[in-house]
Formats: structure tokens, C-alpha cells, sequence
């Protein structure tokens, strides 16, 4: 036995030794591989020595720190275990199983520790393990199982190092759960190492191309830069759609961090440009899909030419598509018979030359400026880049402007042929800008052209019944606003002298209105006529014109607004809100007429008006569009909007101001109308965006009452966490930039704030102001939304003030700030959380003593808020009026124990900051302070400010069986109280002897106090399904942040 543990500890010295010496450097590893190799060897068993190994590292399981010298140990002894001895396998493949047998017990520790060792040294093991190793199936199945659990441990390093040794077994159809499993946890995993982890292990399948796609959007560096190395190494450009080639550029070359932008870059240059097209940037355009992801191309092309990686060669330019040639050159593609032979481009060759183009340009221009601010050599440098570039740009453009036209015509005219031409005639179009036309003929030729172009009708198909529907959206010239912003900006171009442009554009408008004047002209004509007006109107700046703007209007535009057809209308409207906006004051017989639009017209229309009465008003000023109609905006200073408007009893001309008009849309409107819309945008949408820019700019509307600010915010706030406008997407975006600033601004807008938060909250709880309700899920889910909203608004009030000329100021409001708040530039009472909490404070006192379960459930959400708001030392008046009505607010929520702890604790906080308890206020003084929050409430100077007890928790013993009976007599509603309800009296099983007299004593007070605790909860248990707040709340507790 002596011999046995002699040979043993000498074992353990040889291993001990030769593991001491690896960790002095990873140079001597190969060499010392071989010696344990050869201690193994000549072992008695490989048991012994595996007994010896592990003694040996034992120490190492207790080192939490990652040093240098432990991390060669590891790395020596996973070398080790996973290599192979060329002269007796069966050794080490024994050798292994007993070591991962042993780390696996290690695994399952409960110290951490332990775990992380163990863990970390089978994953080095695992992915140093050849594929021909021998392990048992068995062991194979344990290792996976411990990981698949550890992927879940509450140690971040321990989750990613198990995640490692899943990775090596991902790949086998045998193991499918472990990548549900990745999938499972990746989006719920909070820690960035371990999600960078995940991604870099998941394999390429269609199940696992998504979840690395949308890792691009990871908030984590890290992480997004694993997915675009993923993406790069495991998906060729072929196996992706379009939708997802585009979404990942499109991210990554935007991408805020220059890292995982470079990542990006990486990614299309080295992989999909090298490797899958050759090198040919068309050849990459063309993977994208340009003509629905135009952004996309344009942000690659800019990518690749400032990176220097478009190789220009002599023979290629724009002047290889023009061949001067009579004759019909069909073996060269697609030719158009002229003076000249076209070659057409395809959309992706349009783009390509356009961004090289305007790269060129750009280039040129910036290096003449730098040419012109420095002297010497290096503005020669600079002046030959310039001229370099410039030359480069000619040698590409069209040799002249006839052959330009030519070409660009040669496009326009193919756009029906069987590739859709009218993408490459945009390009070519934008491409005019850089020609030069300051010589007169050339001018003269061009200006021929634009006249074409404003001239050529609008696309249209004939159905089935032989009706003409037009191609396009139907409101801007060519059917598309990029195609009418092309033409606009050649048009300016060409016609650059001042008043020129609009005299042109004027022009061919008076053509085009004759046949519509005349009453000849179908709808197309009319359409056509009207979006050539709309691309003079936004291209002006003024009415200077040679005809009289008023004969446009009466003429063209109110004509079309009546017109029969709904197309003709809606682009009559938009043209009608641009022409306002170039008056200097609005008309009367147009604000009557985009005021019945808005009231009147289908959805469509009425969308369209509602936008240009908001620019109108917020251009000219609502009293201005007032005054246009007659209405004396001096008069009800302090008016409310109303929105009992009825709409169908108006025509939009009566005596109603233009925000009460807008404002009684959000309730006439929205519902009956946002379906019809098959746009994104609906009446309401227009409506909440266009009042969240008035109340952004208020100081810059005066004419509209101060007090109406609160209603609009408050709807504002009701529509934002609506789940009618859930799915527009562009209101939603607009009012959570809107709410992001808005308190922040000014002091009038916390105030503005304060105001709306009572009102928002009685609108969104159901059973409060006559509220709908529903089943019980309906009303627990607007119940849910009504606290979300009111956290939201707390939020908004805690948000510091931006400082004046600066950007927001550091973070030292109320959020993760001390109680106490104390400072010059704090707002006053009413714009502060003081004033807010007596808002609260007077709104739970207003609810009788008895209330119903929709009101307990409301007030029980109004003290929660009220327990989580702010005070300032230097607000003692505020503080001296809340703790009086703290103490009333605790008496009627005396059946919330939770609720009434929080309060008690406020209640605490407000007597430390009370620096003259003893003293009281006036009754003018509460009196003054009420007033300036606008208030009207009795409050008791003299009453006490003491808060109630919280009632002595229930007894844990058992019921008495005669008890029970008469409670389930008393309310059926029992059978869902609290077990601490339930049990209200103390009963005992054992036999009832005699008693002390103070037992007796003790037992009858007992039993008084529990009476009276079972009351008050009988109260607000009535209806426990009624009143789901104080359970759900702690579920509701992260929602704004998530």
C-alpha cells in the first residue's frame, strides 16, 4: 500500500513538474506534450495516470482570475488531452474519456469557479479534437446535455464558453435542437459576448440567415460586426434574396461605427464584388435590384468610388452607347432608327455611369476649391487633379448636347419595349445637370427638349370596360415625383436666368389648361395639366409672373377641386395648398374650398386638404386663415377646441376656426375614413403629426390659446398608445421624436405636460368618464396601456431642460438623482413634479369613500405614479400642502398594503424635507399655489398630517370551520380573495382547554383587529378579475424602457 502512494506521488511530482514548466512559456508546449506523453506511456495504467493528472490540476479549479500563466496551463493541458499519440491511440483515446469525465463533474459544481474551469477547458479540448477521434457515444451525449443546460448559467462566461462546444456539434442533423436551442436564447440573451458568440456559431441554413441578418441591428458593436463576418464567410451572395443583399448594405455602409462599417465594406468588396462578380461594380448592381432599391446602388457606387476600387479603362464611357451611323446595327443590341445609332443601357449601367459622373464632378469641384484657398505647389497639385477630373468627365459625357437628347429620347422611347427603359431615362435626365448650356443654340435645342418633356402625356392602360386608368401615383408629372424632380432640375438647368424658369414652366401650363377651360379634355388631360402646375408652383418662389396668379386659381385649380373625377380632386387639392402657400395671404375662395375637402372628400382627398390647411396655417399663421373667412380670431382668446363638430351637417364654411375644424377631425374622421385609405397615411395620421409640429413651434402661434395645449397634447398622448394607429408606422415614428423633445424645450411645456396627465389618464381607463370596457382581457390590456402611458409621462417630466443655446444638458435631472432637487434653474410649482403631485393628489381625493372597481383600480394606478415623483427643498409650500394630502390620499387606499407602504415612505421623505414642521400655511397661501394650478379644491389647513396605520397582516393559522361558513354566507365573491383574507380568525385543532385572562385579552384584540382588516379588504376584493392593476403592474415595470 506504501509503495502504491510512494508511486503515486511520484507520479503526481513528474506531472506536477512538467505542467510547472509549460506554463513559463508556449514555446516549450511541443516538447513538453512528448515528455507527459512518454509519463503516460510508461504508467502502469492510463487509470493511474489519469488519477495522478487530475490531482495534479486540482489547484487550478480554484483560480477565477484570468493570468497569463493559468491560461498556458489550460492550453497545455487541452493540447494534451486532445492529441494523439501516434504510438499507442487506444491511450489517449481512454486517457480522454476518463479526463472529460472528470470535467464534466466539474461542470455541474456548484461553485462557480469550478464550473468556468471546467467548462473552458472542454472547450479548448473540443475544438482541438481531430474528427477520428474515439469517444464514446455516451460521453458524447453527456458533454452535449451539460452544455445545452449550462447555456442557460447565470455566469455570462460560462453561457459563451458552452456555446463554444455546442458550436463543434451544430453542424449534425443528429443534434437539430442545439441550433433551436441557439435560436431560442439568442434573442433573449442580454450579454454581448455571449449573442457574438451565437451568431459566429450558427451554421447557413434558411433558418438561420434572418436571425443573422437582423443581428446587424444588434445595439452591440460586437455583435454586428460578428454578423457581417458570418454573412461574408458562410453566404454566398447567390444564396441570399434581394431583400436581404440590400438590407444588409444598407445597414452596414450606415452603420454609426467605423468599424462594422469597414466590416461591411469588407464584405462586398472581398466577397460578393471580387469573388462573385469579377470585380465588375454593374455586375454587383445588378444582384440589387437598382430599380426598387435605387438607395441602396447609389450608397454602393459612393462606397466603391471613394474607396477606389472603380477602375475606369480608356474605351468605356457613355459616348460607346451613341453611334454615328445611319444604318440599323441589330448585332449591338437594341438601336433606335435616327441620325444616330442608340445602344440603350440597362437600368444598372444608367446608375453606374450617373454616380461616376457626379463622383467626377464632386471630385473636381472640391479640388478646385482646395486649388483656390492654398498656394504655390499645392495648389498646382491641386488645379491638375481638377483638370484631370474634368477631363475625365468629358471624355465620358455625350460629345455634345444633340447627341445627349438623342440618347436620352432614344430611352424614353423604349420605355415600352420589353425591358422597362423609364429607370435608365431617369438617370440619363439627372446626367443634364452637368452638361453646359450657356451657349444660345445649344440652349435653344435643349429648351425644345424640356418642352417635350412637360408636354408628353401621362401613361394610361384601358381596362376591360374600355375606361382609362392612369399609370402612376396621379399627382406628379410622368406619374413618379422622382421622374418630375428630374425634369424640374434639367428645366431649372437649361432655363437658369432669373424669372425664366417659371415663364417656360407658365407657359405650357396655359396650353395644357385650354382644353380644360373649354371643357374638351378628359381626366388624363386634366391630370396631366395639374401636375405641370404642381411643378411650377413648388419650384416658385414668388408670384411674379406675366399672368395673374388669381386667374390660375379661378380658372384651373378650383375648377379641378370640383371636378367629378377623385383623381383630378386629390391633385387639385395638393395644387390648391402649394398656391397657398406662395400668397401672401390665403383666399377666401380657396381656404373654403380646401376646408371642404377636408370635410367632404373621400379619404384620399380629405388626407390631401388636411395636409395643405396645416401648411397654410402654419405658414400664413391660423389667424390669418381665419381672418381670410372672416372669423375675428380676437374673440374667445381662451377657446377650447371642441370636437363636437358634426361634419355632415357642415360644409366646411361655417363660423369655425381652422384648429377646432382640424381638431374635430381626430374623432369624425379617423375611424370611418383610415380604412378606405390604402396608404400608410390616414386623416388621423395627418392630424396628430400636423398638431405635434404646432405644439413643437408654439411660441410661434400665439393665436392659438394657451389652454388648448393641454387637450392637444393629451391627444396626442392617447393617439400615440392607441391601438388604432399601431400600424402608421410614420405617425408613430413622428410622436416619439416629438414626445422625445417636447418636455424638454421649455418650462410652459412641463407645465403643458402636467396639465394633460389627468385627463389622458381618465381617457384611457376603461370605466372612468363613461369609458367602454369589454371582456376581462379587453380591460386588462387597456389597463396595461393606461399605465404605460402614464409612466411615459413621467418620464417626459422627470427629462431635464435642454440649457439655452446648448444642446441638453448633462443628466442630472430627477431620473437616478437624489430625492432632494435643488437648483436656480429648476421650473417653478406648476411646471415642476411638485405640481404634478397635487394634480394626482386632488384627483384620488375626488373619488368617493365607496368606489367601484374600475375607480379602485384607477386611483390604486394614480398612487403609484404619486409614489415615485420628485420634491425640492425650496418648494416648502408644495411640500407642506401634499403631506395634508398624503394623509387623505393613504386612508383610501388603506386596503393596498403595497401602495400604502410606498406612500408611507413618501410621506417620510416629505416630513425630511419639511424644514418648519411645525409651522402651517395660510389659507391664502394654499389658496395662491392652488390657483396657479389652476385648481379648485377645499383643503383642510387645520386637518392633520399624520398618515394612518397600515393594517396588522393576517394570520397565517388555519380557519375555524364555523368562520368560514358565515364568510362564504356573507359575499360569494370570497371564493377569489387572498388566503390572508380568507383566514381571518386564529383557529386551533388541539383540544380547547381553559386560558389565562390575558390570553383571553390578547385572543379578543386579535380577533377585533383582523375584523377590521377582512372589511377594508372586502372592499377592494369585491371583483378581483375588476381589479388586475396591483398584479400587473410589476409585469408593466420595464415596458417603456424595453
Amino acid at each position: 500500500m506504501k509503495e502504491q502512494e510512494m508511486a503515486d506521488t511520484q507520479l503526481i511530482r513528474k506531472i506536477a513538474k512538467i505542467v510547472d514548466e509549460a506554463k513559463a512559456s508556449n514555446a516549450t508546449h511541443l516538447r513538453k506534450l512528448k515528455e507527459l506523453s512518454a509519463v503516460r506511456s510508461k504508467s502502469p495504467s492510463v487509470h493511474q495516470f489519469s488519477v495522478a493528472f487530475t490531482k495534479t490540476l486540482t489547484p487550478l479549479f480554484q483560480i477565477l482570475k484570468r493570468t497569463a500563466t493559468v491560461e498556458r496551463v489550460v492550453r497545455f493541458v487541452s493540447a494534451f488531452s486532445s492529441a494523439q499519440d501516434p504510438n499507442d491511440t487506444s491511450a489517449s483515446d481512454e486517457f480522454l474519456e476518463e479526463f472529460l469525465k472528470f470535467l464534466l463533474v466539474g461542470a455541474t459544481a456548484a461553485n462557480k469557479t469550478a464550473r468556468f474551469r471546467a467548462c473552458q477547458i472542454i472547450s479548448e479540448i473540443i475544438l482541438r479534437l481531430p474528427d477520428d477521434s474515439e469517444v464514446s457515444d455516451e460521453l458524447w451525449d453527456e458533454v452535449i446535455e451539460l452544455m445545452k443546460f449550462r447555456v442557460v448559467d447565470k455566469v455570462p462566461l460560462i453561457r459563451t464558453l458552452a456555446v463554444r462546444v455546442l458550436s463543434r456539434f451544430v453542424n449534425d442533423s443528429e443534434n437539430s435542437d442545439i441550433l433551436d436551442l441557439f435560436l431560442e436564447v439568442l434573442p433573449l440573451e442580454k450579454n454581448s459576448e455571449v449573442r457574438k458568440t451565437i451568431v459566429l456559431s450558427l451554421p447557413p441554413s434558411n433558418a438561420t440567415s434572418q436571425v443573422i441578418i437582423d443581428c446587424t441591428m444588434d445595439v452591440s458593436e460586437s455583435v454586428r460586426k460578428a454578423a457581417y463576418c458570418v454573412i461574408a464567410n458562410k453566404f454566398p451572395l447567390q444564396s441570399l434574396s434581394i431583400k436581404h443583399r440590400t438590407a444588409i448594405l444598407q445597414r452596414g455602409l450606415a452603420d454609426r461605427s467605423l468599424a462594422v462599417s469597414k466590416e461591411c465594406l469588407k464584405l462586398m468588396t472581398d466577397q460578393w464584388l471580387v469573388k462573385c462578380c469579377n470585380g465588375d461594380p454593374v455586375q454587383l448592381l445588378k444582384y440589387l435590384d437598382v430599380e426598387t432599391y435605387e438607395s441602396v446602388g447609389e450608397s454602393v457606387m459612393e462606397s466603391l468610388l471613394k474607396a477606389d476600387l472603380v477602375k475606369l479603362h480608356k474605351v468605356e464611357s457613355i459616348q460607346q452607347y451613341i453611334l454615328r451611323t445611319s444604318a440599323n446595327e441589330g448585332s449591338e443590341g437594341d438601336s433606335v432608327d435616327c441620325s444616330v445609332s442608340i445602344r440603350l443601357m440597362e437600368p444598372e449601367v444608367s446608375l453606374y455611369w450617373r454616380m461616376v459622373c457626379k463622383h467626377l464632378q464632386m471630385e473636381a469641384q472640391g479640388k478646385g476649391s482646395d486649388a483656390a484657398a492654398t498656394m504655390g505647389t499645392e495648389a498646382a497639385i491641386y488645379a491638375a487633379e481638377a483638370s484631370d477630373n474634368n477631363d475625365l468627365l468629358d471624355r465620358i459625357l455625350p460629345e455634345t448636347v444633340s447627341d445627349y437628347i438623342d440618347l436620352v429620347k432614344a430611352h424614353i422611347d423604349a420605355g415600352g419595349s420589353g425591358v422597362n427603359y423609364h429607370f435608365a431615362s431617369r438617370q440619363l435626365l439627372l446626367l443634364g445637370e452637368m452638361l453646359d448650356f450657356s451657349d444660345a443654340t445649344i440652349r435653344k435645342i435643349a429648351s425644345s427638349f424640356v418642352q417635350d418633356l412637360l408636354h408628353r402625356p401621362l401613361e394610361h392602360e384601358v381596362d376591360d370596360e374600355g375606361n382609362k386608368v392612369a399609370i402612376g401615383d396621379g399627382i406628379n408629372l410622368g406619374g413618379d415625383r422622382d421622374w418630375a424632380i428630374a425634369v424640374a432640375r434639367l428645366a431649372r438647368k437649361v432655363h437658369s436666368a432669373a424669372g425664366e424658369f417659371e415663364e417656360v414652366i407658365l407657359g405650357v401650363v396655359q396650353e395644357l389648361a385650354r382644353p380644360c377651360r373649354e371643357r374638351t379634355a378628359d381626366f388624363i388631360n386634366w391630370m396631366h395639366c395639374l401636375a405641370v402646375t404642381g411643378l411650377l408652383l413648388e419650384n416658385a418662389k414668388s408670384f411674379h409672373w406675366a399672368v395673374e396668379p388669381t386667374e390660375l386659381l379661378q380658372s384651373l385649380l378650383l375648377p379641378g377641386a370640383k371636378h367629378v373625377h377623385m383623381d383630378v380632386q386629390r391633385v387639385s387639392v395638393r395644387c390648391l395648398g402649394l398656391f397657398g402657400l406662395l400668397e401672401n395671404k390665403p383666399s377666401e375662395e380657396l381656404i373654403k374650398q380646401l376646408r371642404i375637402s377636408y370635410v367632404k372628400g373621400p379619404s384620399p382627398i380629405s388626407t390631401v386638404a388636411c395636409k395643405a390647411l396645416f401648411d397654410i396655417g402654419m405658414w400664413h399663421g391660423p389667424q390669418e386663415v381665419d381672418r381670410a373667412l372672416g372669423l375675428n380670431p380676437q374673440l374667445e382668446v381662451d377657446a377650447m377646441p371642441s370636437d363636437l363638430v358634426n361634419f355632415s351637417e357642415t360644409d366646411g364654411a361655417l363660423n369655425i376656426k381652422l384648429v377646432d375644424l382640424l381638431y374635430a377631425g381626430f374623432t369624425t374622421n379617423n375611424r370611418a375614413r383610415a380604412l378606405e385609405n390604402d396608404e400608410n397615411e390616414s386623416v388621423q395620421a395627418v392630424l396628430g403629426e400636423g398638431f405635434a409640429k404646432i405644439l413643437l413651434l408654439s411660441e410661434k402661434y400665439p393665436s392659438i390659446p394657451a389652454s388648448s395645449h393641454p387637450l392637444l397634447l393629451s391627444k396626442l398622448i392617447s393617439l400615440y398608445f392607441s391601438n388604432e394607429s399601431k400600424d402608421l408606422q410614420r405617425l408613430k415614428q413622428c410622436l416619439s421624436v416629438f414626445f422625445e423633445h417636447y418636455a424638454s424645450l421649455s418650462e410652459n411645456h412641463k407645465k403643458c405636460l402636467s396639465k394633460a396627465f389627468i385627463p389622458v389618464m381618465r381617457s384611457m381607463w376603461p370605466g372612468i368618464d363613461d369609458n367602454p370596457g369589454g371582456s376581462s382581457y379587453m380591460v386588462s390590456n387597456m389597463r396595461k396601456r393606461a399605465i404605460q402611458a402614464s409612466r411615459f409621462m413621467l418620464q417626459m417630466m422627470q427629462t431635464p431642460l435642454y440649457a439655452k443655446g446648448t444642446e441638453a444638458e448633462d443628466d442630472n435631472g430627477c431620473n437616478g438623482s437624489p430625492e432632494i432637487i435643488d437648483g436656480p434653474s429648476q421650473p417653478s410649482v406648476e411646471c415642476g413634479e411638485e405640481g404634478l403631485a397635487i394634480r394626482i393628489a386632488t384627483e384620488v381625493l375626488r373619488f368617493p369613500a365607496k368606489k367601484t372597481p374600475a375607480e379602485r383600480s384607477y386611483v390604486a394606478a394614480l398612487c403609484r405614479i404619486l409614489a415615485s415623483l420628485h420634491f425640492r427643498l425650496s418648494e416648502q409650500g408644495p411640500v407642506k400642502i401634499m403631506r395634508r394630502l398624503l394623509s387623505r390620499v393613504c386612508e383610501s387606499v388603506l386596503s393596498e398594503k403595497d401602495i400604502l407602504k410606498e406612500l408611507k415612505l413618501t410621506a417620510e421623505r416629505l416630513e425630511g424635507l419639511d424644514r418648519n414642521p411645525d409651522q402651517d400655511l395660510s389659507e391664502d397661501e394654499v389658496k395662491y399655489i392652488f390657483r396657479k394650478l389652476e385648481l379648485e379644491f377645499n383643503l383642510d389647513v387645520d386637518g392633520s398630517t399624520a398618515v394612518p396605520q397600515t393594517p396588522a397582516p393576517c394570520s397565517a393559522r388555519p380557519n375555524r370551520s364555523r368562520r368560514r361558513v358565515r364568510r362564504e354566507e356573507v359575499s360569494s365573491d370570497e371564493e377569489n380573495s387572498p388566503p390572508c383574507v380568507k383566514s381571518v380568525v386564529p383557529s386551533n385543532g388541539g383540544t380547547i382547554g381553559p386560558r389565562s385572562q390575558r390570553a383571553s385579552k390578547t385572543a379578543a384584540m386579535t380577533k377585533i383587529t383582523r375584523s377590521k382588516a377582512v372589511r377594508i379588504e372586502e372592499g377592494f376584493h369585491e371583483d378581483d378579475e375588476d381589479s388586475e392593476v396591483t398584479a400587473e403592474d410589476s409585469n408593466e415595470s420595464d415596458e417603456l424602457t424595453e
